[in-house]
């Protein structure tokens, strides 16, 4: 059977009474996949494996069942969507952190307020990290806190970003960001813009935000130009991550 652990990272552990060799193999076929290999016939996985064709077609039907893999009408075979959750899950555990709260933290920095980024799904968002500022509003938006796209400078930009039609729209496009103030909650007020990644797929949206007796207007529109930056530098950052590594760390 084909080792599990890639070249380099030493030899795989032995199975023992303690390990289920069918789950064994069929981890098996779910790490026969080379590059940027699509499909790979029955016949390709068995021998890559060291099963017989029989046992090998057991096993990936059972993985089909959980849809880690997908049968094609030609009989050949591909990685599931369930595949791509597990592996998001295990990359933005360390990926999204990394790159996301230093951009965070230095928003913050030049704003004296708070900066929070953003996800999106559905016509919902929801703050994935958050930096505070020294003077923070203790009611503002906790991790996970499911949100309306249609409240709120950052749920507006998102909007703006995904082609929503309307002149607000517009005009956030045009400008770049945009800001409001007691929209979502009498108490805050934000200024925000979209983050893109790869091929201009859109992210979410990065925000400064702070009570609305301080961000008047004014300020706002001063804190814009760094709040773009940051987008674009989360942007940068986030590029090669696929949008479901963001979302696989909060719980719509």
């Amino acid at each position: 059977m084909r080792p599990l652990l890639q070249p380099g990272d030493g030899e795989p552990p032995e199975l023992t009474r303690d390990h289920v060799q069918a789950v064994h193999r069929a981890v098996g076929l779910l790490t026969a996949f080379h590059g940027d290999e699509q499909f790979l016939s029955l016949a390709e996985l068995a021998r890559r494996t060291g099963m017989h064709k029989p046992t090998a077609l057991r096993l990936a039907r059972t993985l089909a069942l959980s849809r880690l893999l997908v049968q094609r009408d030609d009989g050949a075979w591909r990685l599931g969507p369930a595949a791509g959750w597990i592996g998001s899950r295990y990359q933005a555990l360390f990926d999204a952190e990394s790159a996301i709260e230093p951009i965070l933290r230095r928003l913050s920095v030049l704003t004296g307020e708070s900066a929070s980024f953003y996800v999106h799904e559905g016509n919902l968002r929801s703050c994935l990290m958050r930096f505070d500022g020294p003077d923070a509003r203790p009611d503002h938006p906790r991790s996970g806190e499911l949100l309306p796209l249609e409240l709120g400078a950052p749920g507006h930009v998102i909007l703006a970003a995904l082609g929503q039609p309307g002149e607000l729209y517009e005009r956030i496009r045009r400008r770049g960001y945009h800001y409001a103030r007691a929209e979502r909650s009498t108490g805050a007020a934000s200024v925000a813009a979209a983050v893109r990644g790869a091929q201009g797929l859109v992210l979410g949206a990065v925000s400064t935000s702070g009570p609305v007796e301080r961000l008047t207007a004014a300020v706002l529109r001063a804190h814009a130009p760094h709040t773009v930056a940051a987008a674009r530098q989360l942007g940068a950052a986030l590029g090669g991550m696929p949008s479901t590594a963001l979302r696989a760390t909060w719980h719509p």
